[in-house]
């Protein structure tokens, strides 16, 4: 059935919410609380929206638990999501336009590029790796998106950029300017296994148990 479905915008968006949950570290099923939350709208509606989509095959809905993207489910999520983040790298390599609104802006992009756009966008980008804001971009046709890597398995003079952080270091990070999004580059490993990074706000001591929450993938 889910091939013979053509998905509306809202229908995906709840596909793609359900991906970067588990992006984030949610472990499915995916609450639909967390569900709702994100998209701002009733449990009551979510969970309409959820038994349509688990109709369709996109979605598994497990009472009480929550929802776990099907194998159609995730293509499809991995599809749109590609499209947001190759249009967002797009924004904000070639138009300048920050991380934050490079990401807005290409959601509006999302659910209305055909794929041989897509595929012709990457090779204009030179494939790359991560969206503005350092999230994977998933392969054509559905494929999973690349792994990112704790900061402490770089190594000196390579150039990253930060897919996430840790809660319990995040306010220290905020403060020197390294969020989502963020490119540094490794200047140093220290013997404990400490970094030092450059960043926006100039070269950053990052001590090893920070530097372990730091996920980042390769700058492109």
């Amino acid at each position: 059935m889910p091939g013979t479905h053509v998905t509306s915008e809202a229908e995906e968006m709840y596909l793609i919410t359900v991906a970067r949950a588990a992006e984030d570290g949610t472990a499915p099923p995916i609450p639909v609380s967390e569900i709702a939350s994100a998209l701002e709208v009733s449990s009551v509606s979510a969970n309409q929206m959820i038994k349509k989509l688990e109709g369709f095959g996109l979605l598994s809905y497990t009472p009480y638990k929550g929802v776990t993207l099907t194998d159609a489910g995730e293509d499809l999520a991995n599809i749109v999501l590609r499209n947001r983040r190759l249009w967002g790298r797009f924004l904000a390599d070639h138009l300048g336009l920050t991380p934050v609104k490079a990401d807005e802006v290409a959601c509006e992009m999302e659910h209305v590029t055909p794929e041989v756009v897509a595929d012709r966008l990457a090779s204009f980008l030179g494939d790359p790796k991560t969206g503005p804001r350092g999230r994977p971009i998933p392969g054509g046709s559905g494929l999973k998106p690349v792994d990112t890597t704790p900061l402490t398995e770089f190594d000196v003079g390579e150039m990253v950029v930060v897919a996430g952080v840790g809660r319990e270091s995040a306010s220290f990070l905020r403060s020197q300017r390294i969020v989502e999004g963020t490119d540094l580059t490794i200047l140093g490993v220290g013997a404990d296994g400490s970094i030092l990074v450059r960043g926006p706000a100039g070269a950053v001591h990052v001590v090893a148990e920070v530097a372990a929450e730091i996920h980042a993938a390769p700058r492109t």
